[in-house]
């Protein structure tokens, strides 16, 4: 399942690279659980959480239907 998320976390990167952020993969456990790095201009934005939430966790959850939620570390 770490390789399908991978896949469709680079579906979302190129739209976080416009804003000068970026995310990168930390783990995914059995649970259905992602934990991600917001990094660059996105590892301080004010509006990082919807982001992850509205975002990255909307595309993983349609891309991987395993995925239950994302979480930032």
């Amino acid at each position: 399942m770490k390789e399908k998320v991978q896949e469709a976390l680079n579906k979302v990167r190129p739209f976080l690279q416009r804003d000068g952020g970026d995310v990168e993969l930390i783990d995914v456990n059995p649970e259905g659980v992602v934990q991600v790095r917001l990094k660059g201009a996105c590892g301080g934005c004010p509006a990082a959480a919807m982001t992850l939430k509205n975002g990255i966790e909307q595309v993983l959850k349609q891309e991987v239907p395993e995925v239950k939620s994302v979480v930032a570390v």
